[in-house]
């Protein structure tokens, strides 16, 4: 397995190409923008500059790896011939099915079809494709080239041989794969949200500011990011939508959206992503932030 697709030049996207570049892989990075991908190939590219910066790797380790990824706005071009497919769009269940019912035409039937989804049920993926034994879930934690960790999820009619694969190949990414069931927001988002959620709640109710429950959990918990952060992080959006589909998968109160997240989310206060979420982001902030370091020298 050496060819490998990538839909999707996002956050996630765009990581999962490093990633795969950088293990030797040939890449194919598919989006519907040509905006997106050149976007997605500068994020790369600026964090392979790091990498170098840090000496992790070297300047010809980093050309190899952008050397190792073709950009391609269309999906039939982009899957001919690859081995893998890795879906990373949007946390969006039409979406996504729309996409695998795209593949399910054009890949190879001994393709593999990998879903980036952190809470979409793999089988229902998997439903809409001709031979559905072939997709599995394949959730890599963000930003992908650091974090180590991969969930793999097994859909109901996911075989044990692609199983076997997808997980052989995670550790040659240098991952831990950890294999998991298909169940709404599987092991890492069942045990997150909530704990985000209710911090949201714990706002919500006027029980204690940002800074200070962020403050509480990193001090208290040693969690290395504040719940309300890292919210901000993964985009407030998607939160809600994972939280969505496990309320309505397990018809539980207990994973309903807090409303103060479904009313940022409305008011496009969306994280890092749109400049403001539990935190500011934007760039006038910015600026105000180095011209205080600057006073204080």
């Amino acid at each position: 397995m050496k060819n490998i697709a990538v839909i999707g030049a996002g956050t996630m996207g765009n990581g999962i190409a490093h990633t795969f570049a950088q293990s030797g892989f040939t890449v194919k990075l598919i989006d519907i923008s040509e905006k997106s991908l050149d976007k997605g190939m500068a994020t790369i590219a600026a964090n392979l500059d790091r990498m170098v910066a840090k000496g992790t790797i070297t300047e010809a380790d980093k050309h190899q790896t952008i050397g190792n990824i073709i950009t391609y706005t269309d999906i039939k071009d982009g899957v001919t011939g690859v081995d893998l497919v890795v879906e990373a769009a949007t946390e969006n269940v039409d979406l996504k099915l729309n996409i695998f019912r795209q593949l399910s035409e054009v890949c190879a039937h001994n393709t593999i079809l990998a879903t980036n989804t952190s809470s979409i049920s793999i089988t229902q993926i998997g439903a809409v494709v001709v031979h559905p034994e072939r997709v599995i879930g394949m959730h890599f934690m963000n930003p992908v080239p650091i974090m180590k960790l991969v969930e793999i999820i097994r859909g109901y009619n996911t075989t044990d041989e692609v199983t076997k694969i997808i997980m052989e190949l995670s550790v040659k990414l240098g991952k831990v794969p950890v294999e998991v069931n298909d169940y709404p927001g599987f092991v890492a988002n069942r045990i997150l949200m909530p704990m985000i959620n209710e911090s949201i709640e714990t706002l919500y109710n006027g029980v204690a500011g940002v800074y200070e429950i962020d403050t509480v959990m990193k001090l208290g918990m040693a969690h290395p990011m504040g719940p309300l952060q890292l919210a901000d992080f993964i985009g407030l959006d998607v939160c809600l939508a994972i939280l969505n589909v496990m309320y309505d998968g397990f018809k539980n109160p207990k994973y309903a959206p807090c409303p103060l997240l479904v009313n940022m989310v409305r008011a496009g206060k969306l994280g890092v992503k749109s400049g403001e979420g539990f935190y500011d982001y934007s760039e006038s902030k910015k600026a105000e932030k180095v011209a205080k370091m600057f006073a204080k020298n």
